[in-house]
């Protein structure tokens, strides 16, 4: 996929996201674009991985230039940065997992950064409720 194709790509699972769950993350992204599957995602998320970047299946530019994309399109949604921490999954010593090799925190932090819509979130919550309260088959 080429730059401009990964440019529309991005922007639109970053609507999709928001629209969706409430919230965008890089994580998501690069398991919707298929540059990370979910064993590798797992792998990592269970400490057998030591950074997410090794099990990507991409190069680094491309790496960087989706995390400032889902930075930018968040940003024009008006989404609210959250710095979220990744810890490692099971049992043992709880460690934080790294995102790339160098362990840079300006490249931590972009991967770790969730963007939220507060209002979209609450939208959803209330949706569930009503489902649930209404008990309705099949509906999300």
């Amino acid at each position: 996929m080429n730059n401009a194709d990964l440019e529309k790509e991005v922007k639109r699972l970053v609507h999709l996201n928001r629209y969706e769950k409430g919230l965008v993350c890089a994580v998501d992204i690069l398991l919707q674009l298929n540059h990370l599957t979910k064993k590798d995602y797992e792998n990592w998320r269970f400490g057998r991985v030591d950074y997410l970047e090794k099990v990507c299946n991409t190069n680094l530019s491309k790496l960087t230039l989706i995390n400032k994309l889902i930075r930018k399109y968040s940003t024009e949604l008006g989404l609210k940065s959250s710095w979220t921490g990744y810890n490692q999954f099971g049992k043992g010593i709880q460690r934080r997992l790294r995102f790339s090799k160098s362990g840079d925190k300006t490249i931590e932090d972009r991967y770790s950064t969730h963007y939220i819509d507060r209002e979209r979130i609450i939208e959803l919550k209330n949706k569930a409720s009503m489902n649930m309260l209404y008990k309705i088959p099949g509906a999300k």
